[in-house]
């Protein structure tokens, strides 16, 4: 069975403890999942929802196939949108994003000339390199 190994299960009730995540401000429901299955996913509640009392936050986790391993994602997801909330800009997984969005951006124009302007000095350059033709 896919279980967190304790050392993963300790250090997420250590990161719940200090972003101020409580057990007893958690409301925990098992439902039954959506999504590709078949008759498996129709009769199992291996599905987790997870809510936050106090904030509202409300996470559903259906990853894994074990219901202990939704668990641990959820909570873990928990956290994540927590850090997110309270670091803003500085989370992890709002970098990820504006890097992914930087890397996609279009070039402006004037790096793209002077681009094509370094490209066209290197082929000038190539080309004296050659010998002299007949």
């Amino acid at each position: 069975m896919n279980l967190p190994s304790p050392e993963k299960s300790a250090a997420l009730e250590k990161r719940m403890a200090s972003l101020g995540i409580y057990p007893a401000d958690l409301l925990e429901k098992f439902v039954r999942g959506s999504g590709a299955g078949g008759q498996k996913i129709n009769k199992t509640s291996s599905c987790v929802f997870l809510k936050h009392i106090p904030s509202g936050i409300a996470i559903k986790c259906q990853i894994e196939r074990s219901r202990e391993m939704n668990r641990f994602l959820a909570r873990r997801e928990l956290c994540d949108q927590f850090d997110s909330i309270a670091n803003g800009k500085a989370s992890a997984k709002t970098q990820a994003i504006e890097k992914t969005r930087r890397q996609k951006r279009r070039r402006s124009r004037r790096s793209k000339q002077r681009s094509v302007a370094d490209k066209r000095k290197l082929s000038i350059k190539k080309n004296l390199r050659k010998p002299p033709s007949e």
